[in-house]
């Protein structure tokens, strides 16, 4: 379903891919794994878009992702969870989980709003809050809701369970656990696997750019 094969990316003159190649079938959850530094978060933003592709390939569903600008992954039923949460402090709650469907032409807002409210009902109670009076947890929360309403293919999750209180990473796990055994795919980086080791399907462990030695 997404394909990453002899990745190569660059930041400025420094080579942060080094042909990483991952395979994510549809409907799995797939760990990514290295250090801080390993290219976890590079990956992530090679896919949607946020870095350009110096060499090899990257595809959804056969489609050439790194053809299109970063707003199409919204289209294409991309969902993303940056590890800096990436919110809009001005906005609501809610109007942040809405900015990637505003870009859509396809997805029902109404419809996708109302999943997101099922999955994690707590951010309705909060949907009228801006998201500068929230903390770091309730934040990361707001950019998995963020996540979820427009990923109806693929969510990427930068790194989901870093910095958050063991009570929210357990909350976290339980939101994924949910989403097993859909159609969706889910690739999720992490440093170490003490929080998703159970939600697995696979894991790919990232060194310096490149995929580890088996």
């Amino acid at each position: 379903m997404l394909e990453l094969r002899d990745l190569h990316v660059d930041i400025a003159s420094a080579q942060v891919l080094r042909g990483f190649s991952l395979s994510l079938p549809q409907g799995h959850m797939v760990g990514l794994v290295g250090r801080n530094g390993a290219g976890k978060t590079s990956t992530m933003r090679s896919i949607m878009g946020h870095l350009p592709v110096r060499q090899g390939q990257l595809h959804l569903d056969g489609q050439d992702l790194s053809l299109l600008p970063p707003e199409a992954r919204a289209g294409l039923g991309v969902g993303y969870m940056p590890e800096d949460r990436g919110l809009v402090p001005e906005l609501t709650v809610e109007e942040n989980m809405l900015i990637p469907l505003w870009v859509s032409k396809t997805l029902v807002v109404q419809d996708r709003m109302r999943l997101v409210y099922l999955v994690l009902p707590e951010l309705k109670e909060m949907s009228d809050r801006r998201a500068l009076l929230l903390s770091g947890g309730q934040q990361k929360l707001v950019a998995l809701g963020r996540a979820l309403a427009v990923g109806t293919r693929l969510l990427l999750l930068d790194e989901p369970f870093e910095g958050v209180a063991p009570a929210l990473s357990m909350r976290i796990a339980e939101v994924l656990h949910q989403l097993k055994g859909a159609d969706l795919s889910v690739l999720i980086s992490q440093s170490d696997l003490n929080h998703s080791s159970g939600l697995l399907d696979a894991t790919v462990v990232i060194e310096r750019g490149a995929n580890a030695p088996a």
